[in-house]
């Protein structure tokens, strides 16, 4: 599922993301309509989730702080928004 809005002149995409932790190599993969990050990182003490912010920022050329975890903090399903 991908969402594009236009708020205030920003661009702001949310999208589904399944998230895959304690794999052995960091990617992206896109499977019907949402992403599936795989990463290398524990699901503790939130370090899947800084590691899903950082690879999607690279993922999307964008900064680390423009990506936030909308919904699905503690599981593996997550809303994540993206502005530009």
């Amino acid at each position: 599922m991908l969402i594009v809005r236009i708020l205030m002149g920003k661009k702001i995409m949310l999208l589904k993301v399944r998230v895959i932790p304690n794999a052995k190599k960091n990617r992206v993969k896109e499977e019907n309509g949402y992403l599936k990050v795989y990463l290398s990182a524990p699901p503790i003490e939130g370090k899947a989730n800084k590691m899903l912010i950082r690879i999607l920022s690279v993922f999307f050329k964008s900064k680390k702080n423009k990506i936030t975890i909308v919904k699905g903090e503690k599981s593996q399903d997550k809303l994540v928004e993206v502005l530009f």
